[in-house]
């Protein structure tokens, strides 16, 4: 109701507010580099937006995608494959289209990055999630995925880009649309939310790209770390295959 409220109260301003933001801010390229690499004795799916793509990051060894398979492979021990299907600016229903239109590779786990532009473009939590179930289904029927960790949205009221009383409301928003994230997946035990790590939460603007809106490398590094480990975690529920 809170929100409600303050949408239609402050309606005006926030709007002016986002004009101007996507008329000014710095927009960063997608992270150049190789979008797959095949073998290892664990595979990874990356599904999302911008920062799934990388924006942030010059080269994709240091963005999510890369630093998710080295933080992986140095824990594993053994090398990991993985395939990147991500774009800027991607609403979840857009990342949908995109993985439908995609030849995926097998693949053991899913890591899902969405759910900003949902935020930014006013979307429905419910149709939001909507399209990340049938990512969900999608994977597992094409790619034999077992495994899917969805991240949970940034603290956007920390996005030193987004003015107050903007970034407040796509704060709140976000943190709306993380709770029903949680209930939706709640009870499966294939399927879990992997929020932020603390020291992403506690210092997002020192980790951030020069945009104020993407991380930046050690970013990346921190939340790379945070999925590996839980990958890690759920691997007693899946029979990974061996890589010889």
């Amino acid at each position: 109701m809170r929100l409600t409220l303050a949408k239609w109260l402050l309606g005006p301003l926030l709007l002016w507010q986002g004009a101007r933001v996507r008329a000014t801010a710095l927009r960063l390229p997608e992270a150049a580099g190789e979008r797959s690499r095949q073998g290892g004795a664990l595979r990874v799916l990356i599904v999302g937006d911008s920062s799934a793509a990388g924006v942030g990051a010059a080269h994709q060894d240091e963005a999510l995608a890369g630093r998710l398979a080295q933080a992986l492979a140095t824990r594993l021990g053994q090398p990991v494959g993985w395939q990147l299907v991500a774009t800027s600016g991607h609403r979840s229903t857009q990342a949908l289209a995109q993985l439908q239109a995609a030849e995926l590779v097998a693949a053991d786990v899913l890591i899902t990055s969405l759910g900003v532009n949902d935020v930014v473009d006013q979307v429905a939590p419910r149709d939001a999630l909507a399209a990340l179930d049938a990512i969900d289904a999608l994977a597992r029927d094409r790619a034999g995925v077992r495994l899917s960790l969805h991240c949970a949205a940034p603290p956007m009221q920390a996005f030193p880009l987004l003015p107050q009383p903007l970034r407040w409301f796509f704060g709140r928003q976000a943190a709306r649309f993380n709770a029903a994230l949680a209930a939706q997946v709640a009870g499966q035990p294939a399927r879990q939310v992997v929020r932020l790590p603390e020291a992403m939460q506690r210092n997002a603007a020192a980790l951030m790209a020069a945009d104020g809106f993407h991380p930046g490398p050690p970013g990346y590094a921190l939340w790379a770390g945070a999925l590996a480990d839980q990958v890690l975690a759920a691997l007693p529920r899946l029979s990974i295959r061996s890589s010889s």
